[in-house]
């Protein structure tokens, strides 16, 4: 048997303390299949230990790695998307915008 669990073994609902994540959303309806995107986006960006723990268990690390790569840069608050680059091995983050571009200078 194999130590990763696969999507389909792993709790077919989301996390209840999760909540809070998904206020424009309605909650009972998400559906860890469908808005599988959506659901990685908000725990990385706003999870804790245990909901993190729960995602990495749902996906797998190297799912969550792909979109990390892909989306994270776009997705998810500039420093949280540097602590994943560190967490995940991704390559350093780098600014879709140079310094000099941006409205806000911090």
């Amino acid at each position: 048997m194999s130590a990763q669990k696969t999507e389909t073994s792993v709790s077919d609902k989301v996390p209840p303390t999760l909540r809070p994540c998904f206020q424009e959303y309605n909650f009972d309806q998400l559906d860890p299949a469908q808005h599988r995107e959506l659901i990685i986006e908000r725990v990385l960006a706003y999870g804790n230990r245990q909901e993190l723990g729960w995602l990495f268990r749902r996906y797998g690390r190297e799912s969550i790695i792909q979109w990390a790569a892909r989306m994270g840069s776009r997705r998810l608050p500039w420093r949280r998307y540097n602590l994943w680059c560190v967490l995940l091995g991704l390559p350093p983050a780098q600014r879709l915008r140079a310094e000099d571009q941006r409205i806000w200078p911090h």
